[in-house]
């Protein structure tokens, strides 16, 4: 059995104190636990982790009496940093990862690619400026936040949608579907690459 990829990360900056530990191979065995100080954050971190198959416990002291900015921006880079670390040389691996998700009226798309290069497009339309204690207009950042953490190509896509809730949800289902297929094992020790590394 190839051992499970994993990584702790603290990051602790004037604005925020995060730690966290991250299994990107626990899907039989799965230990969620997610503290940022932001509810509606928390929920969509659970959806991703719980959807990608992975074990994560994070815990966050920010400065949320500001506003919710840093304490969504710094999570979601460090949460990419731990993928990152996590994942190690992206060899043996798909790759490339797609996925469609609906969450009742709701439909997202994402599409992945463990390149090297990060790179976020996303595009999300909300029409209320806040879910929960989270501006919906942080919600594209933590993608974009969490891309250029983990060093992938990251393209999300909100398709179909009413309820702005049902939108974030299932966009972050996507993303999380498709990063376990991207990252999943192929048995071989091959570098998805024609240049020979990523």
């Amino acid at each position: 059995m190839e051992n499970a990829r994993v990584a702790t990360v603290e990051r602790v900056t004037n604005e925020t104190d995060i730690k966290l530990t991250l299994n990107l191979d626990s899907k039989f065995d799965q230990k969620i636990e997610i503290d940022t100080g932001i509810g509606f954050l928390d929920h969509m971190y659970h959806a991703l982790t719980k959807h990608a198959g992975w074990s994560l416990q994070l815990t966050c002291k920010g400065d949320t009496h500001i506003d919710d900015h840093h304490t969504t921006e710094d999570t979601a880079i460090a949460l990419g940093m731990a993928f990152k670390q996590a994942l190690g040389q992206p060899k043996g691996i798909r790759r490339y990862g797609s996925a469609y998700c609906p969450l009742d009226e709701a439909l997202s798309r994402s599409v992945v690619d463990i390149s090297g290069r990060p790179f976020a497009d996303v595009n999300l339309e909300f029409k209320r400026e806040m879910i929960g204690q989270l501006s919906t207009e942080m919600i594209p950042h933590v993608f974009q936040s969490f891309a250029f953490g983990a060093g992938i190509t990251l393209h999300v896509d909100g398709l179909k949608g009413k309820n702005d809730h049902h939108i974030a949800e299932s966009a972050f289902k996507s993303l999380a579907v498709a990063i376990k297929q991207a990252i999943e094992r192929t048995g071989t020790n091959d570098v998805p690459s024609t240049k020979g590394v990523l």
